[in-house]
């Protein structure tokens, strides 16, 4: 690669990087049917061509926000189990509630992110995503638990994205954390029957 090729090259990660941050940006502050191309761009001092260059429209950008987030998710889950494991856990239970705590607490993290894709104000057709991404998160929880890939599994995934839906949306940092660790303890007393 020459080093115009690689300048060139570097500058446009910059770019979509940049694009994305003014998406966020413009996204938690106007939500996704009220923020416009213009004001992405205006924010991330590019052009309605470099943003056409990198994405499809404003659709994709708020698609390649959530995909990138539920990456950081997966990710940090899976780096909790494997943790957990690595300290000789084996109870499945033990294992969901480690990687339900990383996840709650990746919300946490990206409160005003995880809080954008909860409100329900998306492109169209994203509650879709939304709900294949839940079918999808139930199936790698099953994993943990080996044999039950059934009422179980779904209680558990149905009651951590309703903790995970109060947790993003709520105002209030404190009563949110409070919230998360309750819910966990609560989850955590789920038995097989």
């Amino acid at each position: 690669m020459t080093s115009v090729t690689a300048r060139t090259s570097e500058r446009g990660a910059a770019t979509r990087v940049s694009l994305l941050a003014a998406a966020r940006d413009t996204f938690v502050a106007s939500g996704f049917a009220e923020a416009g191309v213009t004001d992405v761009v205006a924010r991330a001092g590019a052009s309605v061509g470099s943003l056409y260059h990198h994405f499809s429209g404003k659709a994709d950008l708020y698609l390649t926000l959530f995909d990138e987030f539920q990456n950081r998710q997966a990710q940090r889950t899976k780096q909790a189990v494997q943790a957990a494991k690595a300290d000789g856990e084996t109870d499945p239970m033990r294992l969901f509630v480690a990687g339900a705590r990383a996840y709650l607490e990746g919300c946490l993290a990206e409160r005003e992110l995880a809080a954008l894709f909860l409100r329900g104000d998306g492109p169209p057709g994203f509650e879709v995503i939304m709900r294949d991404r839940l079918r999808q998160w139930a199936k790698r929880n099953a994993a943990l638990f080996e044999d039950d890939e059934g009422a179980l599994v779904v209680v558990l995934t149905g009651a951590l994205a309703a903790a995970v839906s109060e947790v993003s949306l709520s105002e209030d940092e404190t009563a949110s954390r409070r919230l998360a660790e309750d819910a966990l303890a609560i989850i955590g007393q789920i038995r097989r029957p």
